[in-house]
């Protein structure tokens, strides 16, 4: 029963290990995209997102309790909890 035990161990953490590995590939990738493009900060209003980078491509949402709803632009997909942003994200591209 060890040797089940020690198996398992070892297979799940060397799943892990390489898990974390590809992660932190991406992570460098994502942020040396998000450096490059602007964004709206969180805190902003809808309206001053609006005067800052024009009219979105396409609004989503609201959904939930809090409401939450998304603005897609070209470069930046913003995420507004009521009227406030709360994230803004770079959307992947292929």
């Amino acid at each position: 029963m060890q040797r089940i035990s020690f198996f398992l161990l070892v297979t799940l953490g060397t799943a892990f290990a390489g898990g974390s590995a590809m992660g932190d590939t991406l992570l460098v990738d994502a942020v040396a995209t998000d450096a490059a493009t602007a964004r709206p900060d969180g805190g902003l209003t809808m309206d001053q997102v609006l005067q800052q980078y024009g009219e979105p491509q396409q609004r989503m949402g609201p959904v939930g309790e809090p409401p939450i709803t998304h603005w897609m632009y070209s470069d930046a997909i913003v995420y507004f909890e009521n009227q406030y942003v709360i994230h803004s994200v770079v959307p992947h591209k292929n």
